[in-house]
């Protein structure tokens, strides 16, 4: 029987565990903390309570969160397990922050987000809760977590997919990810919907992390975001990439984005009409960096 919970569709009855190496019957979170560090909407002032799941069912080369998204992770990583576990460290998290939960790299437990989101209304906090994915997403999954998810923040990393194959075993991310969004921009529409303090409770925002040595790619993703989606969509686009230490890297992956790079692919988000959105400052490689053994996981 195969896992439907992610594209890779894992044979089960052929290995002992999927690609992820996640055992949804126990949920594994790394960390559960404010993170001011999102786009403002979903920050705010007191920043958005993210849940950290560990595993991830792309597992990217470059990923700046590799220590707890490789299918092999260190045990002493994960601070919290199952439902009641989760639930609880988010309801203490919300004290300190806006009311808002981010779902972190999901994907490999989305059959128990309704029950997760479900505890926390049983301890009578009903959060925002955004779902924070890398965009390779099954649509069916989707829809079965349409009634539990307010706000979509997917990346869609790859419009070319020898680029998605080479960095994320992953050909099919394109054709997927594409699907994906558009069946979020069926659920939710262009708009960003915000309250009175200009927090966000429905919506989507697309990510796009602009890779060194890839703008025909990064260029290519936001055409076909233009092309069949709506320049009207909030668009963020990331320049915070960089080499993650004791990572073996492909190409130009050994070195931070470019200047020139970045104001490339800049110049294409204007050009195609979009002006809902941010964009970084190229220092931002310096910021959003990591740290899942300490009590503040980023610097």
């Amino acid at each position: 029987m195969s896992c439907q919970k992610c594209p890779r569709h894992c044979d089960n009855t052929l290995i002992e565990k999927c690609f992820c190496h996640a055992d949804s019957r126990l949920p594994e979170v790394a960390a559960v903390y404010a993170h001011r560090g999102e786009e403002p909407p979903i920050s705010g002032e007191k920043g958005i309570s993210n849940i950290f799941f560990a595993h991830c069912n792309l597992q990217c080369l470059y990923c700046q969160n590799h220590i707890i998204s490789r299918a092999q992770v260190n045990p002493e990583l994960v601070k919290y397990r199952g439902i009641d576990e989760i639930a609880d460290a988010t309801v203490a998290s919300l004290q300190e922050t806006e009311n808002i939960v981010g779902l972190v790299s999901a994907t490999q437990y989305s059959d128990i987000i309704p029950i997760l989101v479900e505890a926390l209304h049983k301890r009578d906090v009903y959060p925002t809760i955004v779902y924070n994915t890398n965009g390779y997403e099954s649509v069916e999954t989707l829809k079965a977590l349409a009634p539990y998810i307010d706000v979509y923040l997917p990346d869609f990393k790859y419009s070319d997919s020898r680029l998605a194959m080479r960095y994320s075993n992953a050909a099919n991310y394109p054709e997927i990810a594409r699907a994906a969004l558009k069946e979020m921009y069926s659920q939710k529409g262009s708009a960003l919907a915000t309250d009175d303090n200009d927090m966000a409770f429905r919506g989507i925002i697309v990510r796009h992390l602009v890779l060194p040595g890839q703008v025909q790619n990064s260029i290519d993703s936001l055409r076909w975001i233009a092309e069949n989606i709506s320049t009207s969509i909030h668009i963020s686009l990331m320049a915070q990439y960089y080499p993650p230490e004791g990572l073996a890297l492909p190409d130009q992956l050994n070195r931070k984005l470019g200047e020139d790079e970045y104001e490339a692919v800049i110049n294409e988000l204007q050009n195609l009409g979009f002006r809902r959105g941010w964009v970084q400052q190229l220092e931002s490689s310096d910021s959003y960096r990591p740290h899942f053994s300490t009590e503040t996981s980023f610097a």
